[in-house]
């Protein structure tokens, strides 16, 4: 009798799932087709770029796609290639007249503020303004903000302008006095990500590196934001050492900002450039339906030649990968397709990446070899390009890279956590029973052993002999010298162009204009790959993170705060990483 209720329960319950979800989706559906509204763009608007929802150069498209998939666009995201093309099909929108920038907090890294700015100073070139308030200005934002006509300050915020820095932890003796430790495994004296565990202070190859990461950083930023504000570098770099910026007087004083006024101040100063009465509102836009209106692909669809731009962002962990990390499966089947169709002529792959699987970086690296057979193949460097991210770049035809991106990283490392002298400490003893010697491999509650150690060591030692030999045949350089620039070492792109790393600084738009030359195409269009493969519940999982609820993460963030959830991201990051990993050693917040 209970074996027939529970059949019927699990019965019922799979019928009530099924329906349920049935009503979900449906509601849903209206929630999605219900709320949406005509994107108009008025005469005489206003562009408000509002960047804190824009992380990833590319929102993502799903191959494919059904109705469920489509849902997924609910959230209606863009990426942050689709706002510079916004940006720049807004400079010749007679409908519109200036850009706002109010109170930004963006997540954008290094590079992608370097392209924004570089799209926003050639926005100006069209006569069109630019505006700027803050109530705070971090140094990044500034950074950024610096490029208006006119920037505002609250009377009462702050401008951070101070220069770089850069802070690590050390735990050896922390190790020493727990019993917590990790075995450490590592080619590359660079390789600060394990230094850590290794020492109780920063080695002199890690702060040579740094200091040179830092003020190659800074270089670049102080001399953009002197053709900017007309102010020297020698003297930003004065303001900065002695904190003259620090109040909105001092930065009104130094000419750093124009005007201290509060936000409504603001607004009835865009009022009197736009001739809108005092009374009455301005027209605006905001950058996402600005995006979301205008079609992004700006290139005349009728042209037969096609440039594919394939991009890989985020960790190097395999699968099928995502918008926010990467796998072979997505990259590599993109690659075949544009080999395969002949009407691309020629593939830059963009690259956001700080490295991951050694293994998934070797596939992906063999893609692009088969693919170079056929075609041009240009790497175009976002933020990050660095170990795993240029292991999958080396081989490329030409490489880009922005002044500010973080490249090389030739390292490779391993780290085993072993809790032995702990568990001694409270009375906890392992013991195995094996066919083989080898057969229990390695035990974190057991001391690591010479010989296990050693086979580890072959493992890494095999994977950065291949990694340096990818370089060195796809750099056209010897392997002493890629092994003497390699080490584990970071560089900025500026550096990196003179040690033979990247070919040239430029943003994607030169690095697909070169590969069309490459391709021998004089007129061409541009198509966005990859389109990701999802399943029924991974669809399922992204609807129940989509806006119209709130998303695990925005939740995680409200209950835990913004500095925790970041650690809890890095454990969850840790969680995914298997095998050998040729990843940067660190991550570097601007």
């Amino acid at each position: 009798m209970n074996f027939i209720k529970n059949v019927l329960a699990t019965v019922v319950g799979i019928f009530l799932f099924f329906v349920l979800s049935f009503f979900i989706l449906i509601g849903i559906a209206a929630v999605v087709g219900g709320g949406e509204k005509e994107i108009k763009v008025e005469d005489q608007s206003v562009i408000e770029l509002d960047l804190s929802e824009i992380v990833f150069d590319y929102s993502g498209k799903y191959k494919d796609e059904s109705p469920l998939q489509a849902l997924l666009k609910a959230e209606g995201k863009v990426g942050f290639i689709d706002v510079l093309n916004a940006i720049k099909l807004a400079k010749t929108d007679s409908k519109i007249k200036g850009i706002s920038i109010i109170n930004n907090e963006s997540l954008l890294g290094l590079a992608q503020s370097k392209e924004l700015r570089d799209q926003l100073i050639d926005f100006k070139k069209s006569g069109k303004f630019i505006y700027s308030y803050a109530n705070f200005f971090t140094q990044k934002e500034y950074y950024i903000n610096s490029v208006a006509d006119q920037v505002y300050i609250n009377p009462v915020g702050e401008l951070e302008f101070k220069g770089l820095s850069s802070e690590l932890l050390f735990f050896k003796d922390f190790q020493d006095k727990t019993g917590l430790k990790f075995e450490v495994i590592r080619h590359g004296k660079y390789k600060s990500a394990v230094e850590p565990f290794l020492n109780q202070e920063m080695s002199p190859e890690n702060r040579e590196q740094m200091t040179s990461l830092l003020n190659s950083v800074w270089n670049t930023i102080v001399t953009d934001i002197s053709a900017s504000r007309k102010i020297s570098v020698a003297k930003l770099n004065e303001i900065a050492n002695n904190l003259e910026a620090r109040t909105p007087e001092l930065a009104l004083e130094q000419k750093l900002v124009d005007k201290i006024a509060y936000e409504d101040e603001y607004h009835s100063a865009l009022k009197t450039k736009l001739k809108v009465a005092q009374n009455e509102e301005y027209n605006k836009i905001s950058i996402a339906d600005y995006t979301n209106k205008n079609s992004i692909n700006v290139d005349d669809l009728t042209k037969d030649d096609v440039i594919a731009v394939i991009y890989a962002q985020g960790e190097i962990n395999g699968g099928e990968g995502d918008v926010d990390f990467i796998g072979e499966g997505s990259i590599n089947r993109s690659l075949k397709e544009a080999r395969e169709d002949d009407n691309i002529k020629a593939v830059v792959l963009r690259v956001d990446s700080p490295g991951g699987s050694a293994l998934t970086s070797e596939l992906i690296w063999r893609e692009i070899e088969l693919t170079k057979k056929s075609k041009p193949v240009v790497v175009s460097m976002g933020n990050l390009a660095a170990s795993g991210g240029y292991y999958i770049s080396c081989g490329a035809n030409a490489i880009f890279a922005e002044p500010t991106t973080i490249t090389g990283s030739i390292g490779v490392f391993g780290m085993l956590p072993n809790f032995s002298q702990l568990a001694n400490k409270m009375g906890i003893n392992a013991e195995q029973v094996n066919t083989h010697k080898n057969a229990s491999g390695y035990s974190p509650f057991e001391p690591i052993t010479d010989e296990y150690k050693s086979i580890a060591l072959e493992g890494v030692e095999r994977t950065y002999k291949t990694f340096v030999n990818r370089v060195a045949t796809g750099r056209k350089m010897k392997f002493e010298n890629v092994d003497a620039i390699g080490q584990g070492r970071v560089w900025t792109g500026t550096d990196a162009l003179k040690i033979g790393l990247v070919d040239k600084l430029g943003n994607l738009d030169a690095a697909i204009k070169y590969a069309a030359t490459l391709g021998k195409s004089k007129e061409y269009r541009v198509e966005t790959y990859p389109e990701y493969e999802k399943n029924f519940n991974e669809i399922l999982e992204h609807l129940a993170n989509a806006k119209i609820y709130q998303s695990k993460e925005a939740y995680l963030k409200e209950e835990v705060g913004e500095e925790n959830y970041i650690l809890i991201d890095k454990i969850r990051k840790m969680k995914k990483r298997k095998g050998i990993q040729a990843i940067l050693p660190y991550e570097i917040n601007f």
